[in-house]
């Protein structure tokens, strides 16, 4: 097996976990992802500024500390924090192992890069297969810009075994096992549903390691000694994020994932097997970020009585005072009836302004907020100082032909190796949505209680959409879980999705049904004024509402 852990899940994420990862224990690759949607956005204001720039600064930093470790040892790093400019940091790298007297071979992987001169940046999600000739042609450290997560995680195994690109079923299987880790400690207990029951309470969840198999499967693990968990419903967890119908679609291949099977094989260890893959689609997908305009934002306390008249009259003041276009108001009753403290009897009202034009959304939006503090509603205070207008993104994707895009692999010695398109494709799979309902959804006692006892969710961002899947703890449970929650059902649970379209897909070997939430997050999460502008705790609002739950099903 190839032992492939992760060491970062976004750009943010803990600075001492590549240090941890080369010390916790065995590894022959450690990975790094920093890239998101959002990422992307600030990395292009980062070039904008400077064009030496547009790379994760922060990995340069982690990587000083952990270099030699990782060379003595003889784990090769593989990361996408090259950004938009991985040429720039594999020559920050070399010069960074030079200072250190450390002999570190660099390899970088580019050409996802699309010229569209009316976009802030755009960048299509290549594969794994320049990764693997990377490693090929002996870099220590591999750098590239925008690959799809997962193919950190496949490039180093496609090296390992060799693996071509008729290899569907490996290739699917080492791109569940990258999607896994893909996120760092979020399939070792981050954020998940049930923490209360992690050995440590979820305090501080080791990294994840993917020992991946010349058959394509793989064993989820950690190091040992750390926190955290390793289980079937941590790893459920982590596969339902950021998902949508089961063919999960990749530049070398479409994953399966209604064919994965998940067992636990020992203590902090789950077995993924059984993955099967079908040929790639013919184009890539491509990720725009454009700049949308400016926003600003101000927060108002309504206090005690008349809290939606308090409400109306600052709608009234604000538009007043700049008009109409582009405002949005939130209010979001936060407030107890006869509370005994200013807090507890308060609720928030959130006003949003975007426009295109940086004056009206800066100060002379934020100025006519605080000037009503002595002529609005009893009580009138504000949480926000006045402050300028930011400016925001906006996130589209779109496609292009696999072999529009000159997927390129520069070796440490300099010479570039063009990596051909897969010659095998097919459309794109028209995957089933399914209403559910049926006999299982009612028809026996119930009991009153919050949903989340029966179930678990992981729920994300792609783009303007949103996904939530929803796992049942037991199997008894699923049969309830994919008849009783349908799209009508969703819709009264959760009221804001019930003018959106929302697909719905089942998974039964994960025990899960996974929605897709069409528009949820408007044109972004760079672009949302959304409370959750990521729905990341989507899932945890599902799971809390009170229900009729099947008395005959436990936790």
């Amino acid at each position: 097996m190839i032992r492939i852990g992760n060491a970062s899940g976004f750009y943010g994420d803990r600075f001492t976990a590549w240090q941890e990862m080369l010390d916790g224990g065995e590894l022959d690759v450690l990975t790094g992802d920093y890239l998101a949607e959002l990422t992307m956005l600030i990395l292009a204001r980062d070039r904008l500024r400077d064009t030496d720039l547009g790379y994760a600064k922060t990995f340069l930093r982690q990587l000083e500390t952990c270099l030699g470790t990782a060379l003595e040892r003889g784990v090769r790093i593989v990361t996408n924090a090259g950004g938009l400019n991985p040429a720039g940091l594999a020559a920050a790298i070399s010069a960074l192992a030079v200072r250190l007297g450390l002999p570190a071979q660099v390899g970088y992987v580019e050409g996802d890069t699309i010229r569209r001169p009316d976009a802030l940046s755009a960048n299509a999600y290549l594969g794994a297969f320049g990764i693997a000739a990377c490693l090929d042609g002996g870099a220590d450290v591999v750098v590239t810009g925008r690959v799809t997560d997962a193919s950190l995680v496949v490039g180093p195994a496609i090296a390992r075994y060799g693996w071509g690109r008729d290899d569907l079923d490996e290739l699917a299987g080492a791109t569940v096992a990258g999607h896994l880790v893909e996120c760092g400690a979020q399939v070792t207990g981050g954020n998940f549903s049930f923490f209360t029951e992690l050995p440590d309470g979820g305090h501080r969840p080791g990294f994840p390691i993917a020992e991946v198999h010349a058959d394509g499967s793989t064993v989820l693990t950690k190091h040992a000694g750390t926190g955290g968990a390793v289980t079937v419903e941590t790893v459920t967890a982590q596969l339902l994020y950021e998902i949508g119908g089961p063919a999960y679609l990749g530049p070398d291949v479409v994953t399966r994932l209604d064919t994965v099977t998940l067992r636990q094989d020992g203590p902090d260890r789950v077995r993924v097997s059984g993955v099967r893959g079908t040929p790639p689609p013919t184009t890539l997908k491509v990720g725009v970020n454009n700049l949308g305009g400016f926003r600003n934002s101000m927060t108002f306390v309504l206090c005690g009585l008349d809290i939606e008249a308090k409400a109306t009259l600052v709608r009234g003041q604000i538009e007043e005072a700049v008009g109409k276009d582009g405002l949005e108001f939130t209010l979001a009753r936060t407030d107890h009836v006869d509370a005994a403290d200013t807090e507890a009897a308060s609720a928030l009202l959130h006003v949003h302004l975007r426009d295109g034009d940086r004056a009206r959304a800066g100060r002379a939006f934020s100025a006519a907020a605080v000037e009503l503090a002595l002529a609005s509603y009893p009580g009138c205070t504000l949480t926000t100082l006045p402050g300028d207008a930011t400016p925001y993104g906006v996130f589209t994707a779109d496609a292009v032909p696999q072999d529009a895009v000159a997927h390129v692999a520069v070796l440490p010695g300099g010479e570039r190796v063009p990596i051909a398109p897969p010659i095998r494709t097919a459309p794109v799979p028209m995957d089933e949505t399914v209403p559910g309902g049926g006999d299982a959804a009612g028809g026996g006692p119930t009991r009153r209680g919050a949903l989340g006892e029966l179930v678990g969710a992981r729920s994300g961002d792609k783009g303007g959409d949103a996904n939530l899947g929803v796992w049942a703890r037991a199997e008894t449970g699923y049969a309830w879980l994919r008849a009783w929650l349908t799209v009508e059902r969703l819709a009264v649970l959760l009221p804001e999705t019930a003018p959106l379209s929302v697909r719905r897909y089942e998974l039964p070997n994960l025990r899960a049904v996974n929605f897709v939430i069409e528009g949820l997050l408007g044109a972004g999460v760079a672009a949302s004024t959304r409370f959750d502008p990521q729905a990341k705790a989507l899932g945890e609002l599902l799971r809390a509402r009170i229900v009729d739950l099947p008395a005959e099903v436990t936790p």
